[in-house]
């Protein structure tokens, strides 16, 4: 190689080099963009229940006696709510807080495992069945046109598999074999108004203003009423009733682990239920 070119040779590699190292600065940043854009953000509801609160709250889900075991988990809870943005993120960081444990406490009575003696207290064994020991209802309304019982399966899914893409008269079952669903399916109890019902949500976030009708029957603004909508027609407007007293001590011990105050009204002894 003559000199000249060696010379020039040697301008060219030091250029080479700045241009290699360019297009590949370029092609990080992109692949980096791009990852970000695909990546799965952590859903809002992280904000306020750590996988360390999850636990706390529920802290004999894994137990052994629990024939729910291994089943809520706190992926399947956190993977649910990104179904429903509103849930938990409405109102003040007391509002969010407080309707979280709400929701939480109204799920644990409807799974409870727990007992007067039980350890830890009876308000700590929530999410320990993923089905109903002993239905007092088969849950048929055969005078029900728009949602036909299914013979032998709860016709009481049938909307929310509308709603959620899944055949919720047919095979009711898959709630109960997949725990994504059985989150979704109670949050979108939780979160859809079914007239004359208000949604559980807008009571717990303030949305809610009491009609005419609920002023009449006593139908106050709290945590009670939460109850009614889900269960009014067999707890509400008896006094003392323990079902309804066991909603409320999952209520309480759950607003003491999220840092809260659980508001006036919390039971519907003095309530009539919704027709």
């Amino acid at each position: 190689i003559h000199t000249q070119e060696r010379t020039n040779m040697g301008k060219q590699i030091p250029l080479m080099l700045c241009l290699f190292l360019f297009i590949f600065s370029i092609s990080s940043s992109l692949q980096e963009t791009e990852a970000r854009k695909h990546s799965i953000k952590p859903a809002p509801i992280t904000r306020l229940v750590s996988r360390s609160l999850y636990d706390s709250i529920f802290i004999h889900k894994e137990n052994n006696a629990c024939p729910a075991k291994g089943f809520y988990t706190y992926e399947a809870f956190v993977e649910a709510t990104r179904r429903f943005p509103r849930f938990g993120s409405v109102g003040t960081s007391t509002t969010r807080r407080r309707e979280v444990a709400a929701f939480l406490a109204q799920i644990s009575h409807e799974t409870t495992g727990g007992w007067a003696t039980a350890p830890d207290g009876p308000y700590a064994w929530g999410l320990c069945f993923k089905e109903e020991v002993s239905p007092q209802s088969n849950y048929c309304d055969a005078s029900n046109k728009d949602w036909p019982c299914v013979l032998g399966k709860n016709y009481n899914y049938g909307q929310a598999g509308r709603a959620l893409d899944f055949d919720g008269l047919g095979n009711p079952d898959i709630v109960a074999n997949n725990s994504v669903l059985a989150f979704k399916t109670a949050l979108w109890f939780w979160m859809t108004e079914q007239a004359p019902k208000p949604s559980c949500h807008d009571v717990m976030t303030s949305r809610y203003r009491p009609t005419r009708a609920d002023k009449a029957a006593n139908r106050t603004v709290g945590f009670g009423l939460t109850t009614n909508i889900i269960n009014g027609g067999l707890e509400c407007g008896i006094p003392g009733d323990g079902r309804v007293n066991d909603r409320v001590g999952y209520f309480q011990r759950y607003a003491q682990l999220f840092n809260v105050n659980t508001g006036p009204y919390l039971d519907c002894e003095n309530q009539r239920p919704f027709s």
